[in-house]
């Protein structure tokens, strides 16, 4: 389709969804966006397929599609992990050497080769690394920025953001976990192996299967025929005895783990947690079948129904939402839970017990609503297929409390 035609079909579709929840952004591209990262201050990239990669420095206004990497136009780019203007990772997903993480730090102008999958059978599913602060969710016009040498720069969220970590499906038996140290530019395999069950998984539909809160506090989620489960890790133990903590010989850091296990009416390969978000310590995760997207059974877990000291625990929701879920978040401003998919979107105001579906004022026709066929969040933006992007509207949450 050419540029103008499609340019013309989504300004139609803004106008036409003026009145929802999520204002559509023109992204000059159709590519199937899953990776969507908010740095503040107006900037954010995405990725998606046919080695697309975007960025936008006025809060949505206007998205520049990237340089690729060399050879890259087949590779799917299922996650990115941004820190300022100029420096951001990408990671893409395939089996074997499909599996890569770039580099840039000129603003997305050239891009370099860091880690290539060193496992033939591998899928790496998700990528993050510990921020020691969430981003901004305002609607900033305009990027702030810093001159230094006579350069304007935007400034990062976290100057340190050394530490991530990589996840895979599993090899052999063990998950492909991957550390590194140095913001990305050495990686080395996680000596402490998890073990899988049989056909489990991670999903890479959002890049949020992962969690990662400190160096010694991450978890991921997986699904399949096993069902649903969280893995934990967690460092620096007072507890050394127990029978899944793992000693590092080189650190002398002791580290637990330990497998948690989620109700779910549903197993099947399609099905499972595709999504896992952290705040104030309440975790809440979502899912589902995407095979099956209408149902609302076994969509969302959340530790709050629990006792506070057992607050790493997750139960089903009392309130599921409505269907197959990819991706959550919380939004800070107007302290509510959001969830999307490719039927709709759901908020939660009681830290994940309850959800409801989230309408645009009565006036408008539901039909025409943008609330529906996204894969990823990284608020206020969200990303789907056929490049849709959108930013959520300020007044789309003020009145969700009850």
């Amino acid at each position: 389709m050419p540029r103008a035609a499609l340019a013309l079909i989504l300004l139609a579709a803004t106008a036409a969804t003026s009145g929802a929840q999520w204002t559509l952004q023109d992204a000059h591209t159709t590519a199937d966006l899953r990776g969507i990262d908010n740095v503040g201050h107006g900037v954010a990239w995405a990725s998606g397929s046919e080695g697309t990669i975007l960025r936008t420095l006025d809060s949505g206004r206007h998205w520049q599609l990237c340089a690729k990497p060399p050879n890259a136009d087949h590779l799917d780019f299922r996650a990115v992990q941004a820190f300022d203007n100029n420096t951001a990772l990408i990671m893409s997903s395939g089996k074997g050497d499909l599996s890569r993480l770039y580099k840039t730090t000129d603003g997305c102008q050239t891009w370099t080769l860091l880690f290539t999958n060193p496992d033939k059978d591998g899928f790496w599913d998700a990528l993050q690394f510990e921020r020691k602060s969430e981003p901004p969710t305002n609607r900033v016009a305009h990027p702030s920025t810093q001159s230094k040498g006579g350069v304007s720069r935007v400034v990062a969220r976290d100057a340190d953001h050394n530490f991530g970590v990589l996840l895979g499906d599993p090899v052999d038996g063990h998950f492909a976990i991957f550390l590194t140290f140095d913001g990305g530019a050495t990686w080395k395999r996680d000596p402490m192996q998890v073990k899988a069950t049989q056909d489990e998984g991670v999903f890479a539909a959002s890049n949020s299967s992962l969690i990662v809160s400190s160096l010694g506090d991450r978890a991921f989620c997986t699904g399949g025929p096993s069902g649903a489960r969280v893995v934990h890790h967690n460092t620096g133990i007072e507890d050394t005895t127990g029978p899944n903590v793992f000693h590092d010989p080189k650190t002398g850091w002791a580290t637990s783990l330990w497998f948690e296990q989620l109700a779910s009416t549903q197993k099947t390969e399609s099905s499972g947690c595709f999504s896992i978000a952290e705040h104030n310590g309440v975790r809440v995760a979502v899912g589902g079948d995407y095979k099956h997207p209408d149902q609302s059974s076994s969509t969302a877990w959340t530790s709050e129904l629990l006792p506070r000291k057992s607050d790493d625990a997750l139960r089903t929701a009392l309130a599921p939402p409505h269907g197959y879920r990819s991706a959550v978040a919380y939004d800070s401003k107007f302290n509510t839970w959001i969830t999307v998919g490719p039927n709709g979107t759901d908020i939660s105001t009681d830290d994940g017990r309850n959800w409801r579906a989230l309408h645009p004022d009565p006036k408008y026709n539901e039909a025409s609503d943008a609330d529906q066929h996204w894969n990823a969040l990284s608020l206020p933006y969200v990303v789907g297929p056929h490049g849709r992007i959108g930013t959520l509207r300020p007044s789309a949450l003020q009145t969700a409390h009850p």
